[in-house]
């Protein structure tokens, strides 16, 4: 497995080359704004194809550069169903831009469970509601690794008083994603990386927060 990661953009928002080592295919998550370049680089250096793109949700920092990506690599975007909207219409979940937001079509709306092949990496799809309707984390069970967007941070979780944010549905999540292994690597939408068994207070955060 390649796994790159990068901060871009004013909010410093996590960008992820995720790339299959024996078939050289590749997908980025959350292409942040002004990462393009750097991705292409990337993945030339590597001799990666970028064959997918996917979103963890869709707030404007996340797929700021998603148009940019898809035009150069002609890639597929992937999104859940429930956050769709907001990216051929940025802007009308509510969450204020902080900057112009290029309109973006999804191909593929995904759900809950499925697998999305990158090579031979299986990436599962965990519908984790709270921070956006359709905020997914993405999981990789054989190299015990959550790729967790913006719904669970090192000691903190997605901000809930956006007009997206749902505390109930996030209490759910939080509770779905404390049934992983204890050791699996948890890279987050902002911020430092953690593990599953750090957060130890996943199941109490309705108390914490």
């Amino acid at each position: 497995m390649f796994l790159y990661t990068f901060h871009f953009g004013p909010l410093e928002t996590t960008t992820i080359l995720l790339g299959c080592e024996q078939t050289k295919k590749a997908a980025v998550i959350d292409p942040a704004f002004q990462s393009t370049e750097t991705l292409l680089i990337q993945a030339k250096k590597h001799d990666l194809t970028i064959e997918k793109i996917l979103l963890t949700h869709s707030h404007w920092d996340h797929f700021a550069d998603a148009f940019a990506l898809k035009e150069k690599t002609r890639a597929p975007l992937f999104v859940h169903s429930l956050d769709e909207k907001n990216l051929r219409e940025p802007g009308v979940d509510g969450v204020p831009l902080f900057i112009p937001i290029h309109p973006v079509i999804p191909n593929h709306l995904i759900q809950e469970g499925e697998i999305i092949s990158v090579g031979n990496l299986k990436v599962q799809v965990i519908h984790t509601p709270g921070h956006s309707p359709g905020g997914v984390c993405f999981y990789l069970a054989k190299e015990n690794l959550l790729l967790s967007g913006d719904t669970l941070f090192k000691r903190s979780i997605g901000n809930l008083s956006l007009s997206t944010g749902n505390a109930e549905q996030m209490w759910q999540s939080l509770k779905k994603l404390a049934k992983l292994p204890k050791n699996t690597r948890v890279i987050p939408g902002h911020g430092e990386e953690t593990t599953i068994g750090q957060e130890n207070w996943l199941e109490r955060a309705e108390q914490i927060f």
